[in-house]
């Protein structure tokens, strides 16, 4: 009895957009109107690459980045939600997927000594460049419709599932805890016996609500949290059966 745990990271494992985070480095915090405006929907990882040349054309360095960033608040309950999940760790394989970056995911995880916890973290991967400045890539290449250029978390998901069967591991239930429209995807690949747990208030959950309503909703259980510790309740009682 095995159960695979899925992570978004940005308003899920932390309370806040990582990527958006890093302007507080930025002079006087803020971007130029230019920069900020020159975001085109489904090309976050492009706008994030201006972010980043912006920040290093300005002195902004790798220290005062990880300062910054390791400043970032983790959602309310998820420390006790990972205490327990690394409590019970053998009864859990834990994965992150999340549209920020390897060194973000990087400096937070492990400054708060949870990285170990995770299997796996599929996230855009991130460097520093010879002369200090940050840079980013696309995770991966995808024939998804529904997803932003650089990442389709249900192939990630999909790719990953299959790895493990080939290892011989099989998974009794998939929970995926995410907050984002980038969730969807995923969250439809998922089967009657596993759960999708949507962040309240935020757009996954009225994505899932308004499939609901068109009469084609997602295959799996959906349980909304608020709280971490509404998950934690949640893989109690599971653990239990």
């Amino acid at each position: 009895m095995k159960f695979l745990l899925v992570f978004d990271f940005d308003h899920t494992i932390i309370d806040e957009n990582s990527d958006t985070w890093i302007v507080n480095c930025a002079p006087e915090r803020k971007l130029p109107n230019g920069l900020r405006n020159s975001y085109q929907p489904g090309h976050w990882t492009e706008y994030m690459s201006r972010v980043f040349l912006y920040l290093g054309d300005n002195g902004v360095k790798e220290d005062e980045m990880k300062r910054t960033m390791t400043t970032i608040p983790f959602t309310e309950g998820m420390i006790d939600l990972l205490g327990f999940i690394g409590e019970n760790k053998e009864l859990f394989d834990c994965i992150i997927v999340s549209d920020s970056n390897t060194i973000f995911i990087d400096w937070i995880l492990k400054a708060a000594g949870f990285h170990k916890l995770f299997d796996e973290v599929f996230t855009n991967p991130a460097a520093f460049s010879s002369t200090g400045y940050l840079t980013v890539q696309h995770f991966h290449a995808h024939h998804c419709a529904k997803c932003p250029k650089n990442l389709c978390k249900r192939k990630v998901l999909k790719e990953f599932l299959d790895k493990q069967l080939e290892r011989g591991v099989s998974y009794t239930q998939i929970v995926y805890i995410g907050d984002g429209g980038n969730d969807l995807c995923p969250v439809m690949f998922l089967k009657k016996n596993d759960i999708a747990m949507p962040r309240q208030g935020y757009t996954l959950e009225k994505k899932i609500s308004q499939l609901a309503q068109s009469l084609s909703p997602v295959q799996c259980s959906v349980l909304v949290w608020s709280s971490a510790i509404d998950v934690m309740s949640y893989l109690k009682v599971l653990i239990k059966e």
